[in-house]
């Protein structure tokens, strides 16, 4: 909001901060506000709307800090119960305000019809109007076209990292054990004539003498960091305090969420169906609760349409559905779904092409909640990562989407940090697409610090990333935040090895590595069916592990057990939990093929809530000595206690976490 219209409560504020959040209307909570900005001493007479800027709160009371501070969130968003401590706005302005390059990176550029600032600008946000209700939300999806530097980000390659792959550059996909590999790249040479060293682009020295070592050099295992989380890992729940898997569920979806959006739902039909001459039949907190668990239950059973479940077929026919909701009510409540008020809708539709315009305000409400709610119930253990997931849209919209047609990834990014033990979400955005992050690091950079919160995490944490964020760069500054890291790296990254003494020979036999270690950080390419290369700030270069592989001798190939890094195995082995856990289905979506963006998101919202109440269900009764119940299990026993059946009419499905799944 601008200034100008609502200045800071805190009158002696002098550099107030972008983001103002009005006082809350619980009363207890907005009597704590104005002691604080009064010092106790209240006047009678006060301004109907007062707001207090962000650089009063401490930095752990928003939700999204990291998102803003890395310029992938327009505004801070206050967690529930959160007082401004602070009376001098100096002391944290650092750290909440995004600087913002003088010189920004080539094909970022603001909206023609705002001036340049040097501030967060979601100037030229697309998301649809609610115009044509018939039909999705509609934009000028023209107005939305990204730069080449943001394509790259799109295509998993950064901006700033990555040099764009030209016809001499060598790849690691393209060295094959076959006789048919691409003939026309050769391996890029980066030697010199001249000795002495070499500064990369962000600032590595590489040694022209500094040549690669083989695996039976030996190498120091760097000193780890002594692991210390904020909280004990795992779920941060009373054990007693759930015994069901409709109550581990509204952890994370709370009760309230039911009525609320059935609230937002109705206002938003009535005017929907008011245009067609029609009028609304109002529907419950019941309704929304039913109408949740039949979408959970044609996540399980799937039928090859919509209509299917409601068949009246005397063989082939589905009883479940049609005792819970009619077919017509549910494709009425899917057509109308709405997770935001209608009036402040309206309101932010106004402000588009300005910065107060928020992009994900159809779904601020919910997406606030569950985040909060996940990083609440749950702390991380030691082993982490940062994944990336896509919510499938059935229309176009101004969120940037992936840009290949073909691709099998089309639609809305969302960056989630998950436990590697469990498979956790413990914290996720959304990529908005075009962002005012400072970008003199990089988009992918930028990524891992809006996610990777030291301050709620804590020490010692393992980072396990893919390529597109890994780079030297980040895990040194990570280091920084005494978080380890480690990854493939791209070799055409900056700051990655430039020697080419006694490198990895694209016909070397399987199981051959090299390794250099500068500074703080190792680098090892090793041998397999092709090229892999790896970064780590916390692996010792060979530890002497072995792993099967076959290898072609003579005419036949036979299991052999040939030398693997470290690094190798530990990642391999904490990537491989994290991908069987992302089992999220998107069944149903397929099924009723949601119009509008906002609803691909809460049915994602959804499968986040369920996986995570899943996995704290798990733990928590593990934890207790007993069984715990399988997903299928877990899954039928939630949409019962939603629809309110009596298990007894169920065919036994257990409610109660005692039970053996």
């Amino acid at each position: 909001m601008p200034q100008k219209e609502h200045p800071c409560a805190f009158f002696e504020c002098k550099a107030q901060h972008k983001s103002l959040h009005r006082l809350p209307s619980n009363e207890r909570l907005r009597r704590k506000w104005l002691s604080i900005i009064f010092e106790d001493k209240v006047p009678e007479n006060l301004p109907k709307l007062l707001y207090v800027c962000a650089n009063h709160f401490s930095a752990d009371s928003f939700e999204n800090a990291g998102q803003f501070n890395s310029g992938f969130a327009s505004k801070l968003f206050l967690k529930t119960g959160s007082v401004p401590t602070r009376r001098d706005p100096t002391l944290l302005r650092r750290k909440l305000v995004p600087v913002v390059p003088a010189v920004a990176v080539e094909g970022f550029h603001a909206s023609a019809s705002v001036p340049k600032k040097n501030t967060t600008n979601n100037a030229d946000c697309i998301v649809g109007s609610d115009e044509e209700l018939d039909f999705c939300d509609q934009d000028s999806v023209a107005s939305s076209v990204d730069s080449s530097a943001e394509d790259m980000f799109i295509d998993d390659m950064d901006p700033i990292l990555d040099r764009r792959p030209s016809s001499d550059l060598y790849l690691p996909e393209e060295d094959y054990d076959s006789k048919d590999a691409p003939q026309h790249r050769k391996r890029l040479c980066l030697s010199s004539a001249e000795g002495g060293d070499r500064k990369s682009e962000n600032g590595f020295y590489w040694t022209e003498t500094e040549k690669w070592q083989s695996s039976d050099e030996a190498d120091v295992e760097p000193p780890l960091l002594v692991f210390t989380p904020n909280q004990n890992p795992g779920p941060q729940i009373l054990p007693n305090r759930c015994s069901s898997a409709l109550q581990f569920f509204q952890l994370l979806f709370p009760k309230s969420m039911f009525q609320t959006i059935a609230g937002y739902t109705n206002s938003y039909a009535a005017k929907y169906e008011e245009r067609k001459g029609k009028l609304w039949n109002f529907i419950s907190q019941s309704d929304m609760k039913s109408y949740v668990a039949l979408v959970i239950y044609m996540g399980m059973f799937r039928c090859s349409s919509l209509s299917d479940y409601w068949s009246e077929s005397q063989h082939f026919s589905l009883s479940f559905p049609a005792k819970i909701m009619s077919y017509r009510k549910f494709l009425s409540i899917s057509k109308v779904l709405h997770l935001s008020e209608s009036r402040e809708d309206e309101k932010n539709i106004l402000k588009k092409g300005t910065a107060g315009y928020e992009r994900l305000g159809k779904i601020q409400p919910l997406y606030q909640v569950i985040r909060e709610s996940c990083k609440s119930y749950f702390h991380p253990f030691q082993n982490i990562t940062i994944v990336e997931r896509m919510v499938k849209p059935q229309a176009g919209t101004g969120l940037k989407q992936s840009l290949k047609s073909r691709s099998p990834n089309m639609g809305f990014k969302l960056f989630a940090l998950t436990d590697c033990t469990c498979g956790y979400t413990w914290d996720f955005f959304v990529y908005e697409g075009k962002s005012c992050a400072s970008r003199s690091e990089g988009l992918s950079y930028e990524t891992v610090m809006a996610l990777v919160d030291e301050n709620m995490l804590g020490s010692g944490y393992k980072l396990f990333v893919d390529k597109f964020y890994t780079s030297p760069t980040l895990f040194t500054d990570l280091l920084d935040k005494k978080v380890l890291a480690c990854g493939p790296v791209w070799p055409n990254r900056t700051g990655y090895p430039k020697s080419a003494k006694n490198k990895l020979l694209s016909n070397a036999p399987r199981g051959t590595m090299r390794w250099i270690r500068q500074d703080k950080l190792l680098f090892v390419e090793w041998k397999d069916s092709k090229e892999v290369q790896m970064c780590s700030s916390f692996h010792k270069a060979y530890e002497g592990d072995t792993v099967q592989r076959k290898v072609r001798r003579d005419a036949h190939r036979t299991l052999e057990e040939i030398p693997v890094p470290a690094v190798v195995l530990d990642y391999s082995k904490n990537m491989e939990a994290v991908d069987s856990s992302d089992c999220i289905t998107e069944h149903f979506r397929a099924i009723h093929k949601p119009k509008k963006w906002y609803q691909c998101m809460f049915y994602h919202f959804l499968d986040i809530a369920v996986e995570n109440a899943f996995i704290m269900q798990e733990l928590v009764t593990k934890g207790n000595g007993k069984k715990p119940l399988t997903r299928k299990a877990f899954l039928q026993a939630l949409i019962l206690e939603l629809t309110d059946i009596d298990s007894l009419d169920s065919a036994a499905v257990p409610l109660t976490l005692s039970s053996s799944g």
